[in-house]
């Protein structure tokens, strides 16, 4: 039998990588952004695979309505769902002195609240029948911290929590609910670094290096295969070993 999988924010960077790597686990992959990227049948090119195995979804997970639609849409055209990877994020960084309600408000519906509802509407799905993966993207900063992200920690940590909360709720029905935390990776979001910026962070990563987004991909494949079966309420953190 088939799996379907979702992935939100799946149209770049990390998100997109996720999509390739389902996709070469001979996976069918929805992915949920806001603008396609490359779209589904280039995605289905790299990877491999026939085209028609990637379908792409607009949602503005920030927005409960968009996000109710966008599910609506897939479990209209597929009567199950065997992985959900929830990976769409984003910062609005600053100083808490200066932070402004909004910037606060925005990072923890998207990251945190978008989610939810993804969780809580695949959730049922997958408990009714008794299988289904789902791994929660977070970050080191949700781990560790880091200055002028309070927002953006909060939200991070508080998907850890969600996450192992979510686990023990649903091992009950052969659901497995695990966490990625990925560090310091290269994605188009990172590039604007200045090369000083980039290089004082890499002194900070034991391993030496920047992360690359398919190894944060390949660990979130693993969690949702049949070779982590018993693996669940887990925190990876995928960081070259900044949060040890």
């Amino acid at each position: 039998m088939s799996r379907t999988a979702l992935v939100t924010g799946g149209s770049r960077g990390i998100g997109k990588e996720i999509v390739l790597s389902l996709l070469r686990d001979d996976i069918e992959v929805w992915y949920l952004s806001r603008s396609e990227g490359e779209g589904p049948d280039r995605l289905c090119e790299q990877a491999g695979v026939a085209a028609g195995k990637a379908h792409w979804v607009p949602c503005d997970m920030g927005n409960a309505q968009s996000v109710a639609e966008a599910l609506d849409t897939v479990l209209a055209a597929t009567n199950r769902v065997d992985v959900l990877v929830n990976n769409a994020g984003i910062t609005r960084d600053g100083l808490i002195m200066r932070m402004k309600d909004e910037s606060w408000e925005e990072v923890l519906r998207v990251n945190l609240t978008g989610a939810f509802l993804t969780c809580r509407r695949i959730g049922r799905v997958m408990a009714a029948q008794r299988s289904g993966a789902i791994v929660n993207v977070s970050s080191v900063v949700g781990i560790m911290g880091n200055a002028g992200q309070t927002n953006y920690a909060a939200s991070k940590a508080g998907l850890i929590g969600f996450s192992k909360s979510l686990a023990r709720e649903l091992a009950g029905r052969s659901v497995r609910v695990n966490v990625v935390a990925p560090g310091f990776i290269a994605t188009d979001m990172t590039s604007v670094l200045p090369e000083t910026v980039r290089q004082e962070l890499e002194t900070r990563i034991p391993l030496g290096r920047i992360g690359q987004a398919r190894e944060v991909a390949q660990a979130i494949a693993f969690l949702c295969s049949e070779g982590a079966s018993y693996i669940t309420g887990q925190v990876l953190a995928i960081d070259g070993g900044m949060a040890m």
